[in-house]
């Protein structure tokens, strides 16, 4: 399966993703989690050990080598646009528990509007390899948004997997991400409910979602609790894991 997991920021998306990509590789699927946020945590939530990682899209030398070009040498440029990128798992690849790979590709940048520099030319052709090339399963942490999918790429998109919070933040923006996704052509946009404190929560939520609201987790002090020690919820919380499992056959 290909994954892609959005939502507002804070709404524990990056620790879905995480717990998605863990549970299907535990489950013997060949799993790569790619972190496409502008703040990229997914490494400590996939219990990599070593997070001091650049992303991808901060590597000026690899994005020259593959386009070209050199960042922030002047818009405008020509640049190849036919480079390879299936040696970038083997170079950049980050061993992770439960056997997972991640790669950290980072933010696509917004120098302007209508910016496509080389920088974002390396994380499209990577997503797009990821999810046309790749036979296996695939979980994208997506910033608040779905900005680093184009048509192109859309139909290899089996899920896009939008996690709500009990706020009418939250709504809006999944009503703005799945907006964004029927104009592109995603037709899979399921919600889950995430820190549900209350039954009535659930119900208030769901009755104002536009997508169907496929699985609740109820809120758990573990997840921060983990996050300040700077460890994985997973390895403390085998309950957690549980309810990825059910998500996952939900999925």
């Amino acid at each position: 399966m290909k994954i892609a997991v959005s939502g507002k920021g804070g709404v524990g998306k990056t620790t879905i993703s995480a717990g998605l990509a863990r549970i299907f590789s535990r489950e013997g699927e060949e799993v790569i989690a790619l972190d496409t946020d502008s703040s990229p945590n997914l490494m400590t939530a996939l219990g990599a050990k070593d997070t001091s990682v650049t992303p991808l899209s901060e590597m000026d030398e690899l994005i020259e080598e593959k386009t070209g070009v050199e960042p922030g040498s002047g818009y405008g440029q020509m640049f190849r646009l036919n480079f390879t990128v299936d040696d970038i798992l083997d170079r950049f690849g980050v061993e992770c528990d439960d056997g997972v790979q991640l790669l950290v590709a980072g933010s696509i940048r917004q120098g302007g509007s209508g910016c496509f520099c080389p920088e974002n030319a390396l994380i499209k052709k990577l997503m797009e390899h990821y999810l046309k090339e790749w036979d296996q399963t695939l979980i994208m942490d997506m910033e608040a948004g779905i900005e680093h999918l184009g048509r192109g790429t859309t139909e290899n998109v089996d899920v896009l997997l939008t996690v709500v919070e009990p706020s009418l933040r939250s709504v809006k923006t999944a009503a703005r991400i799945n907006r964004l996704a029927e104009d592109i052509g995603i037709e899979n946009n399921v919600a889950i409910l995430n820190k549900m404190k209350e039954e009535r929560e659930k119900e208030i939520i769901e009755d104002k979602l536009d997508i169907p609201l496929i699985y609740t987790i109820p809120y758990n002090d573990s997840v921060n609790k983990a996050d300040l020690k700077g460890n994985s919820v997973f390895n403390e919380d085998e309950e957690l894991m549980n309810m990825m499992a059910e998500l996952k056959q939900k999925l």
